[in-house]
C-alpha cells in the first residue's frame, strides 16, 4: 500500500512542476507579445543632478533642466555627449506615461532637429511659453517645441501633447552663471 501512495505523491509533484513549466512558458510568450504598459513596471526615476552639473560645466551654452514640475514626472534618460555637438538629453515620462525629452546641442539645427524629433517638420506655427517664442514642429511620431538661443538649439519633444511639451518648456531653467 505504502508504495502506491508514494508513487501518487511523486506524480502529483511532477504534475505540479509540469503545469508550472507550461504556465511559465505561456507567461513568457505572452510577455513577449503583449505591448508593455509603462504602468505595469514602475519606472525608477533617475537622479540626473551629477550629469546636469557636468553638462553645465562642460557645455558652451546654458544647459536647461526643468524646475518645479508637478508630481508624476519621472526622469528616465540622461546623457551629455561633448563629441556630438555638445548634445544634452534629458528624458522624462509625464504623468500620463508619455515621453517628453529636452535636447540641446550646438549641432546644425537643420540636421539635429529632425534627428531628435524622429523626422518632425516645422509647422510654421509658434507658441509662446513663459514669454519665449517656440516653433511648433509636428511629426509622425513626436511633436516638438523648438528654439535656438545662446548658441544652442533647444528641442522639447516626445509623444506627449503640446500642452505637456509646453509645461516642460515653461519649467526649463539654466543654472549657468
Amino acid at each position: 500500500m505504502g508504495g502506491v501512495a508514494g508513487m501518487r505523491g511523486r506524480q502529483t509533484v511532477r504534475g505540479m512542476f509540469q503545469s508550472l513549466a507550461v504556465i511559465m512558458v505561456a507567461a513568457g510568450v505572452m510577455y513577449l507579445f503583449i505591448p508593455h504598459d509603462e504602468d505595469a513596471v514602475p519606472v525608477k526615476a533617475k537622479d540626473y543632478r551629477v550629469e546636469l552639473l557636468t553638462a553645465q560645466r562642460a557645455a558652451p551654452y546654458p544647459v536647461l533642466a526643468p524646475e518645479g514640475l508637478g508630481e508624476g514626472w519621472k526622469a528616465t534618460v540622461v546623457s551629455y555627449k561633448r563629441e556630438q555637438g555638445d548634445a544634452w538629453q534629458l528624458g522624462f515620462l509625464d504623468p500620463d506615461t508619455q515621453y517628453v525629452a529636452i535636447h540641446q546641442s550646438t549641432a546644425e539645427p537643420a540636421k539635429y532637429i529632425p534627428e531628435v524629433t524622429q523626422k518632425a517638420e516645422n509647422s510654421g506655427k509658434t507658441q509662446t511659453v513663459a514669454g519665449q517664442v517656440w516653433q511648433r514642429w509636428e511629426g509622425p511620431k513626436y511633436d516638438a517645441l523648438v528654439r535656438t538661443d545662446g548658441g544652442a538649439t533647444t528641442v522639447v519633444t516626445g509623444t506627449a501633447s503640446f500642452e505637456r511639451l509646453a509645461e516642460m518648456a515653461g519649467a526649463l531653467q539654466s543654472k549657468k552663471a
